[in-house]
């Protein structure tokens, strides 16, 4: 069987179209949160077990460069995983699919994503 079709399986040469690089975004974000969620889980834990362990994880998450760093990573996850979600189910109710709508959608996603990330980075640090 003749192919004519060219196989290139070097993914750092193929450009994505932005709604694909938007969709890739959201699924590395739900990882990042599934990981982050046992760093939240620790601090929880830690806050739950006694007066001192709650100051503990209260000046953690307050004084610590690491931690609120991230704090702001999983926030900025959270966030852009929300918005990048709304713009997946509306795009499953049948809007935003075609190519130029497609890519408003996603300019729109990664504008409004970017703008809640600064501002939760501002209340964070």
């Amino acid at each position: 069987m003749n192919k004519k079709r060219p196989v290139n399986l070097d993914l750092r040469t193929i450009k994505q179209p932005l709604p694909a690089i938007t969709s890739i975004l959201h699924r590395v974000t739900g990882l990042a949160l599934f990981f982050g969620a046992f760093f939240m889980l620790y601090a929880l834990g830690m806050s739950l077990e006694s007066e001192q362990g709650f100051n503990a994880a209260a000046q953690m998450l307050t004084e610590s460069f690491f931690a609120k760093l991230i704090a702001w990573g999983l926030v900025s996850a959270l966030l852009y995983h929300f918005f990048a979600g709304i713009k997946h189910l509306i795009m499953d109710f049948g809007h935003c699919e075609e190519l130029e709508s497609g890519q408003k959608a996603a300019k729109a996603t990664l504008v409004i994503a970017a703008i809640a990330i600064l501002l939760a980075g501002v209340w964070i640090w």
